[in-house]
């Protein structure tokens, strides 16, 4: 498939995914995380995994071949506490992880990094069974992450900056 077919499949499933929500009361299981990978793919400069790898979703070629997992959360209510992010699959090969935050429309507006090491690190010093499972909450993955980029901004070069121009 080329780049710019699957650019418009995206676009739609945004609007689908949207609609979706607004219409049903709940969101459209599993299509923020298409989305998302997608969004970081071509907003970070990553390449999709090989076929049949697992753990992780893309490698970033400008950094000697990162494996980075993508996740995804949808906000819809930024009052509302407690936001969490899907499990990490701990017990799979992968470097880092991009969290991607997406709006009520399922647009990306801030993405964050964080590396394998940080992420178990918080986890060992954790009392927390969630967090033992690779789970955690969008507030503390934006502690130990960094931001790497944003709607205004695009890609921040202190993360980034071997791809900045």
């Amino acid at each position: 498939m080329n780049p710019y077919a699957a650019d418009k499949l995206i676009a739609q499933a945004r609007q689908l995914a949207a609609e979706y929500r607004r219409t049903m009361g709940k969101p459209l299981p599993g299509i923020s995380a298409e989305i998302a990978e997608h969004d970081a793919i071509r907003l970070l400069g990553l390449e999709p995994k090989p076929e049949g790898e697992g753990g992780y979703d893309a490698i970033d070629p400008a950094r000697d071949g990162k494996r980075i997992q993508i996740k995804s959360r949808t906000i819809f209510d930024e009052s509302r506490s407690g936001q969490r992010i899907g499990q990490m699959k701990m017990d799979k090969e992968w470097d880092s992880v991009v969290l991607v935050l997406m709006d009520e429309e399922y647009e990306p507006y801030e993405m964050y990094e964080a590396e394998r090491e940080e992420i178990e690190e918080y986890i060992a010093a954790s009392s927390s069974s969630r967090a033992k499972r690779g789970a955690m909450s969008v507030a503390r993955f934006k502690i130990i992450g960094r931001l790497a980029w944003t709607r205004e901004d695009g890609i921040e070069p202190e993360i980034w900056d071997n791809q900045a121009d």
